[in-house]
């Protein structure tokens, strides 16, 4: 089993930027790969961005490209979400993922991931 705990999230004016943080736990955190999605009212949750196990391979949703940056420090069993540009339809609930099998590729299929945080809430004023 493995336990997520997301933090940094809040509200900021849009352009302003916000890093989120997601503490892993339970199992060998640096042979997984991660992900981080979002879930807006009334919408589906989605892919913002991944990042592979070593961290020397990523993906990003075209909304996120540019603007997002998503990495991980092994060492501390942490892997981050650093937004900027940020803009109000970014707010939602964002959420950390991982997957239950070990030395996967970043993906962004929802479906391959295991395990989900509780969740951020970001709020993007305008």
């Amino acid at each position: 089993q493995v336990q997520l705990v997301e933090s940094g999230g809040g509200l900021v004016q849009a352009g302003g930027s916000l890093r989120l943080s997601c503490a892993a736990s339970g199992r060998t955190f640096s042979v997984y790969s991660m992900g981080w999605f979002r879930q807006a009212p009334g919408a589906e949750r989605e892919f913002v961005a991944a990042i592979n196990w070593s961290g020397s391979s990523t993906k990003y949703a075209d909304s996120a490209k540019g603007r997002f940056t998503i990495s991980r420090d092994n060492a501390k069993n942490t892997v981050y979400l650093q937004m900027n540009s940020l803009k109000p339809d970014d707010t939602a609930v964002y959420y950390c993922a991982a997957p239950r099998f070990i030395y996967g590729l970043a993906s962004s299929a929802l479906s391959e991931y295991a395990y989900w945080g509780q969740g951020t809430q970001v709020t993007v004023s305008s």
